[in-house]
């Protein structure tokens, strides 16, 4: 097979404009080429309003040795990676492997784990993904809170009122990108996904996956339990040896994959006390940040996306004189911000997209990096408690609705009491607020100087009239778990694939691991799901 790269063509071009294109580069006749894919599609903007499609093609053709002897420019010999699961087991395990959440690392250790026989039970504190919906949507127009089903917990994890970005930085020389990719557009997600740089699934399309997810572990002898919150973990000699489910039940396992996610606080807080090494870590903490989606369209394309292209997006970075970094997270073309909470009197919000995008305001994450020096303390929970007392003080300043701030009203540090021309965006009830005063002062600072810089990169950017909402608190897990060489905790059998570093994912349990906008492959992809042992 034969790559061809940095194939551009003009934005809006005619169907068959790719294959006339591959003939020329290739210099063969139409029916040399036997097929042909896209491995990739970007979007080149450096010649805006002047904008093309670079594509990567892999190609099937007739004499192939002869084609490339003729050195066609930026063309290699390709050979596709097709990741292939290890045989399924004779015989399933006399104890099933047991899964702990049903997020995107969750649902894939339990769809590669049903695939290789082993008959998982995933056990998820939430409702299925259509019973979750009706909570969701009561707690956005009523404000009442399901504390165990709601927009961090249920079918899908947080990432199902998300964007579903399939974003990762991470080499694939297996094809385990590939095969996450596949089986999501088996799954009901649009085949474009396999070949768009900038790939994403949608809030409306993701309820369609995860349910065919679960329909098809529970078909290949699976199980998932809905409302089955694990409130205990039992431990002998260093070993898993089973959980403890709703305070009360007790089911026995030698297997556990733990895909939490990063907002399940009281499982922290019961494994603190248990023999589990864990850590506090870095993460993020700021605002999200409203603009109208023509105003990026018109930065990042020199004309409104039209038909032709998708809601344009950004990313934006600065560091700051402090040492502290500020950057744009979680973007959301055409989205919508929402009340992402999951306690009570604490308020925590997210962005969220459609698969259309179609929405008139982009949003994103605007977030500053915080460490021990702003949680006061080197504790292993600080950085989770830190989270709560942003989170308190941001369901205070919107008396428990989202906390709305104007940017020019955040500078001068006064309440806004009146709109400009951008509305807000939000899922949930919404009112004036002092966003500005949910962080320590440091860190407004921080964040107004970090917005403030971004102008000359977008400008605009920094318009007085652009809508602030707090708090955004979850960008990743507050807390680290440790694991060994054999990609386990300290406790044996028991396998943490959420609260790690993108790097140290298992390569016999690398799976999607989650963060707030968690279906994503989030800088990791699945690979085969760790069978029990024996």
């Amino acid at each position: 097979m034969i790559q061809v790269q940095q194939l551009k063509l003009p934005v809006g071009h005619k169907d068959t404009a790719l294959l006339e294109a591959l003939i020329a580069k290739l210099h063969v006749k139409k029916d040399d080429i036997l097929s042909f894919e896209v491995a990739k599609r970007s979007l080149d903007a450096r010649k805006k309003p002047e904008l093309f499609y670079s594509y990567v093609v892999n190609v099937q053709v007739k004499n192939q040795a002869a084609v490339l002897k003729k050195k066609p420019k930026n063309t290699i010999l390709f050979e596709k990676k097709i990741y292939q699961l290890p045989t399924p087991l004779k015989e399933a395990p006399s104890l099933r492997p047991v899964i702990i959440g049903t997020g995107p690392a969750g649902l894939f250790a339990g769809l590669v784990l049903a695939r290789l026989g082993c008959r998982p039970i995933l056990l998820e504190r939430g409702d299925s993904v259509e019973e979750r919906q009706k909570k969701v949507d009561i707690f956005w127009n009523t404000g009442i809170l399901d504390l165990e089903s709601n927009v961090q917990f249920g079918e899908g994890g947080a990432g199902t009122f998300s964007d579903g970005k399939l974003n990762t930085a991470v080499k694939d020389p297996s094809g385990r990108n590939g095969f996450v990719l596949r089986t999501f557009v088996e799954m009901g997600a649009d085949p474009e996904i396999l070949y768009l740089n900038k790939p994403h699934i949608g809030t409306d399309v993701l309820r369609t996956v995860v349910t065919r997810l679960r329909k098809e572990i529970c078909a290949l002898g699976g199980e998932v339990r809905f409302r089955n919150r694990v409130t205990d973990f039992f431990i002998r000699d260093g070993r898993i040896t089973g959980v403890e489910i709703n305070g009360k039940e007790r089911l026995d396992a030698s297997q556990v994959i733990l895909a939490t996610g990063h907002s399940s606080r009281d499982t922290f807080e019961v494994l603190l006390g248990k023999p589990v090494l864990m850590k506090a870590k870095s993460f993020a903490v700021g605002v999200r940040m409203e603009h109208p989606q023509e105003l990026i369209d018109r930065n990042q394309y020199g004309r409104p996306h039209g038909k032709s292209l998708p809601a344009a997006d950004y990313k934006v970075t600065r560091k700051l004189e402090n040492g502290k970094g500020v950057y744009s997270f979680c973007m959301c073309p055409g989205g919508y911000v929402v009340n992402a909470s999951s306690e009570q009197q604490m308020l925590a919000v997210n962005g969220m997209s459609y698969h259309s995008r179609a929405g008139q305001n982009a949003n994103s994450a605007m977030v500053v990096t915080v460490g021990p020096e702003d949680f006061g303390s080197d504790a292993i929970l600080a950085g989770m408690e830190f989270q709560r007392k942003l989170e308190r003080a941001a369901y205070e300043a919107g008396e428990g609705k989202i906390p709305v701030q104007l940017f020019g009203d955040f500078l001068k540090n006064q309440k806004s009491v009146t709109l400009g021309e951008v509305e807000p965006q939000n899922k949930g009830q919404w009112q004036f607020g002092d966003v500005r005063g949910i962080f320590p002062e440091r860190l407004s600072r921080s964040l107004a100087e970090g917005i403030s810089s971004c102008e000359y990169l977008i400008p605009g950017f920094s318009r007085p009239d652009a809508v602030l909402s707090g708090v955004e608190s979850r960008t990743s897990s507050p807390v680290h778990i440790e694991r060994d060489e054999n990609l386990q905790s300290t406790v044996k059998g028991l396998s943490p694939v959420c609260c790690q570093p993108a790097n140290t994912l298992s390569p016999s349990l690398r799976i999607s691991h989650a963060r707030t906008c968690s279906f994503e492959r989030c800088r990791s992809a699945s690979k085969e799901a760790a069978a029990p042992a024996g």
